[in-house]
Protein backbone atom coordinates (compact mmCIF):
# COMPACT_ATOMS: atom_id res chain seq x y z
CA UNK A 1 0.00 0.00 0.00
CA UNK A 2 1.84 3.22 -1.23
CA UNK A 3 -0.02 5.43 0.60
CA UNK A 4 -0.37 5.37 4.54
CA UNK A 5 -3.29 4.71 6.94
CA UNK A 6 -3.26 8.01 8.38
CA UNK A 7 -3.23 9.89 4.32
CA UNK A 8 -5.79 7.21 3.51
CA UNK A 9 -8.03 8.01 6.64
CA UNK A 10 -7.61 12.08 6.48
CA UNK A 11 -8.66 11.10 2.43
CA UNK A 12 -12.04 9.93 3.50
CA UNK A 13 -12.86 11.91 6.01
CA UNK A 14 -12.06 14.80 3.59
CA UNK A 15 -14.14 13.55 1.08
CA UNK A 16 -17.24 13.15 3.70
CA UNK A 17 -16.55 16.46 4.79
CA UNK A 18 -16.37 18.15 1.93
CA UNK A 19 -13.18 19.68 2.51
CA UNK A 20 -9.38 19.53 0.99
CA UNK A 21 -7.48 16.72 3.07
CA UNK A 22 -4.66 19.61 3.94
CA UNK A 23 -8.00 20.73 5.92
CA UNK A 24 -8.63 17.45 8.29
CA UNK A 25 -5.92 17.90 10.67
CA UNK A 26 -5.12 14.95 13.53
CA UNK A 27 -6.51 16.99 16.16
CA UNK A 28 -9.83 17.61 14.62
CA UNK A 29 -12.95 16.03 15.72
CA UNK A 30 -16.04 14.83 12.98
CA UNK A 31 -17.48 17.78 14.37
CA UNK A 32 -15.22 20.40 13.86
CA UNK A 33 -15.27 19.29 10.30
CA UNK A 34 -18.41 19.31 10.25
CA UNK A 35 -19.54 15.60 9.91
CA UNK A 36 -22.81 14.38 11.17
CA UNK A 37 -23.77 10.84 12.20
CA UNK A 38 -24.94 10.19 8.77
CA UNK A 39 -21.68 11.11 7.92
CA UNK A 40 -19.83 9.21 10.35
CA UNK A 41 -21.72 5.87 9.51
CA UNK A 42 -20.69 6.45 6.12
CA UNK A 43 -16.81 7.30 6.38
CA UNK A 44 -16.81 3.75 8.43
CA UNK A 45 -18.07 2.20 6.02
CA UNK A 46 -15.76 3.34 3.52
CA UNK A 47 -12.95 2.75 6.12
CA UNK A 48 -14.07 -0.73 5.84
CA UNK A 49 -14.04 -1.01 2.53
CA UNK A 50 -10.65 0.41 2.30
CA UNK A 51 -9.06 -1.49 4.61
CA UNK A 52 -11.09 -4.52 4.57
CA UNK A 53 -11.66 -4.86 7.97
CA UNK A 54 -14.81 -4.79 10.70
CA UNK A 55 -14.57 -1.35 12.75
CA UNK A 56 -16.25 -2.45 15.66
CA UNK A 57 -18.67 0.54 15.90
CA UNK A 58 -22.65 1.16 16.94
CA UNK A 59 -23.88 4.20 15.13
CA UNK A 60 -26.70 3.88 17.75
CA UNK A 61 -24.44 3.41 20.73
CA UNK A 62 -21.10 4.98 19.83
CA UNK A 63 -20.23 6.19 23.23
CA UNK A 64 -20.91 1.98 23.97
CA UNK A 65 -17.63 1.52 21.42
CA UNK A 66 -14.69 0.59 21.39
CA UNK A 67 -13.98 2.62 18.39
CA UNK A 68 -12.68 5.70 19.23
CA UNK A 69 -13.94 8.54 17.21
CA UNK A 70 -12.93 11.32 19.50
CA UNK A 71 -10.52 12.66 16.91
CA UNK A 72 -9.52 11.82 13.60
CA UNK A 73 -5.73 10.71 15.20
CA UNK A 74 -8.23 8.61 17.37
CA UNK A 75 -9.69 7.12 14.25
CA UNK A 76 -6.09 6.40 12.95
CA UNK A 77 -5.01 4.88 16.07
CA UNK A 78 -8.01 2.84 16.16
CA UNK A 79 -7.98 1.86 12.49
CA UNK A 80 -4.03 1.13 12.82
CA UNK A 81 -4.84 -1.04 15.98
CA UNK A 82 -7.37 -3.56 13.67
CA UNK A 83 -5.41 -3.32 10.46
CA UNK A 84 -2.66 -4.86 12.68
CA UNK A 85 -4.71 -7.22 14.55
CA UNK A 86 -5.81 -8.35 11.11
CA UNK A 87 -2.58 -9.46 10.02
CA UNK A 88 -0.96 -10.43 13.14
Amino acid sequence: MSESISERIIQIIAEQAVLEPSDVSPDKTLEDLGIDSLGLVESIFAIEEAFDIQVPFNANEPEKSDFDISSVAAIVAAVEKLVAEQHA
